[in-house]
């Protein structure tokens, strides 16, 4: 007899759940060809993929929201004040969408008055930028996500 579970997408749950971070929702449903799809976030946030006739939820924990514990999180190395290019006006080092080389200047952290540059850990693309220019940041403050 043929396995009638349908496969659970993942890609299709983690495109909900990024769109929870993004429109800030709290749960987000959808049921297609059968398959229902339930991403929430809180104390009860679980993704789960349901066959309309089944009784049986697999779950599947939501993506983390702490921009800190994201595996692409650009930390700050100091206390100091964050700038995005090497003068006031002048255009970003980066900005979203920018893809970047591992030790390429992301921007500027100026810390006892000296401009500390802050490289690229690793190679990608910047998907957010968590700070404003010129914004005071704390020693390991999250400052952007490079995917």
């Amino acid at each position: 007899m043929a396995d009638d579970k349908p496969a659970i997408d993942k890609e299709l749950i983690r495109e909900l759940a990024q769109l929870l971070d993004e429109t800030k929702l709290t749960e987000i449903e959808i049921e297609r060809d059968g398959l229902r799809v339930r991403v929430g976030r809180g104390a009860t946030a679980v993704a789960a993929a349901v066959p309309a006739a089944v009784a049986a939820v697999p779950v599947i924990a939501a993506a983390p929201a702490d921009p800190a514990k994201h595996p692409g999180a650009v930390t700050s190395p100091m206390v100091g004040t964050a700038y995005m290019g090497p003068a006031p006006g002048a255009k970003p080092f980066v900005d979203i969408g920018s893809k970047v080389l591992a030790g390429e200047t992301l921007l500027i952290v100026e810390a006892m008055k000296t401009m500390n540059q802050i490289p690229a850990p690793r190679a990608g693309t910047v998907t957010k930028i968590l700070i404003e220019d010129g914004q005071p940041v704390e020693f390991g403050e999250p400052l952007m996500i490079i995917e």
